[in-house]
C-alpha cells in the first residue's frame, strides 16, 4: 500500500479542540483571578510553556502557593512582593518539571512554609522499579507526601489532592473546594494538548486520569499555563476524543506501511512547526506503547535493532 503523504490522506478527522490562545501576559505582578486566587506569571515563554508558568496564590493573609515556578530571579522577586504582609503556610507542587517546582526552594527558605507533593521526580514509577529520565527538578523532595484524596486546609480555604499521573508519574491536581475549581498543572491545559514523555509519562495513566476528572463536579480549571477553562467536563471529553482519534491516525499509518515513529510524525503532525516534531514523536511513542499494551499493535526490532510497529487487527 502506498504511504500517505499528509494527515488528510489518513481519512481520520481529529475533533477540533476548543483551545484558547488569547492570553494577556502580565509578568512579574499579581493578577486577581477570583476572590481567593491570584496569579503571578513567570517570564519563561516557550513552545511548551505558552506565555510562561502561572504561579497561583490561594487565600488572603495566610496563603498557599501552587507551583512556585522556575528559578528566575525576576519571578522569585515578584512572588516575594506579591506576598508582602502575608504568611505562606503551604507550598503545593503539581509535579516536578523544571518550570513548576524549582522556585519552591527559595520560597521555602524565605517563608519557612512546608512543601507538599506526591514525591520526588519519577516517584510514581520508581516504586515499581521503572527508571525514569532525568531532566526534571531532581532536587525536589516534599516535606509532606500527599496522596490522592488528601485534604489540605488553610485559613479560609481547603484543597483536595487529586492524583493524576500521565504527564508525569507524580502529577497532582488540587481542587479548591470553596470555588469548585481545580488547579490542573499540566494535566489539562486550555491552549494545547499535553506532551506525554515515556517512561515517566504514560498514556494509559493519562487516559485514566482524564476519565477520573469526569467524575468530579469542578466548575473551572486553572492550568499552570494559559487561561482558565470554563465548561471543563466538555473540554476533557474533547481531549479524550482527540487522543482516541490520534491513535486511529497512528493505526492508519501502520496499515499504510509506515512502521517507524520518525516516518509517522511528519504525516500525523503535518500541521505543526517541524521544530516540534521531536516532542510529537515522544507522544506518538506513548500512544504506541499504550496500543501495544492493549493489543492493537506489536513492536518488533529489525536487523539493526530499530523498533518497528505493526497493527494488530481484531480476529
Amino acid at each position: 500500500m502506498a504511504n500517505p503523504h499528509n494527515a488528510a490522506d489518513l481519512a481520520i478527522t481529529l475533533p477540533v479542540l476548543p483551545v484558547d490562545r488569547s492570553f494577556d501576559a502580565v509578568y512579574a505582578a499579581p493578577v486577581e483571578i477570583s476572590p481567593l486566587i491570584r496569579r503571578v506569571l513567570a517570564r519563561n515563554p516557550s513552545p511548551f510553556t505558552f506565555h510562561g508558568t502561572g504561579t497561583y496564590i490561594i487565600g488572603r493573609g495566610r496563603v498557599a502557593v501552587i507551583d512556585p515556578g522556575p528559578l528566575i530571579d525576576e519571578h522569585i522577586q515578584a512572588l516575594q512582593r506579591a506576598l508582602e504582609g502575608e504568611t505562606v503556610t503551604h507550598i503545593l507542587i503539581t509535579h516536578t518539571h523544571s518550570d513548576h517546582s524549582p522556585a519552591a526552594a527559595p520560597l521555602k527558605a524565605t517563608t519557612g512554609a512546608r512543601t507538599y507533593g506526591f514525591g520526588p521526580h519519577g516517584a510514581g514509577k520508581k516504586i515499581d522499579g521503572i527508571a525514569v529520565e532525568e531532566g526534571g527538578d531532581m532536587g525536589f523532595l516534599p516535606d509532606i507526601t500527599v496522596r490522592d484524596g488528601a485534604l489540605i486546609e488553610g485559613d479560609g480555604w481547603s484543597v483536595e489532592a487529586v492524583y493524576t499521573p500521565g504527564h508525569t508519574s507524580n502529577h497532582l491536581c488540587f481542587g479548591l473546594r470553596e470555588e469548585r475549581a481545580l488547579f490542573t498543572g499540566d494535566h489539562v491545559m486550555g491552549w494545547s494538548t499535553t506532551v506525554i514523555v515515556p517512561p515517566d509519562g504514560d498514556m494509559a495513566q493519562y487516559f485514566d486520569s482524564l476519565n477520573r476528572l469526569l467524575l468530579r463536579e469542578d466548575q473551572r480549571y486553572y492550568p499552570t499555563h494559559g487561561n482558565p477553562i470554563d465548561a471543563p467536563a466538555h473540554f476533557v471529553r474533547q481531549l479524550i476524543a482527540h487522543r482516541h482519534a490520534r491513535e486511529r491516525q497512528i493505526e492508519a499509518c501502520m496499515t499504510a506501511g509506515l512502521e517507524r515513529i520518525q516516518d509517522m510524525v511528519p504525516v500525523i503532525y503535518s500541521e505543526i512547526d517541524s521544530r516540534m516534531h521531536p516532542a510529537a514523536a515522544l507522544s506518538v511513542q506513548a500512544h504506541l506503547e499504550h496500543m501495544s499494551a492493549t493489543g492493537r499493535c506489536r513492536i518488533q526490532a529489525d536487523s539493526r535493532g530499530e523498533k518497528r510497529f505493526r497493527p494488530v487487527f481484531p480476529t
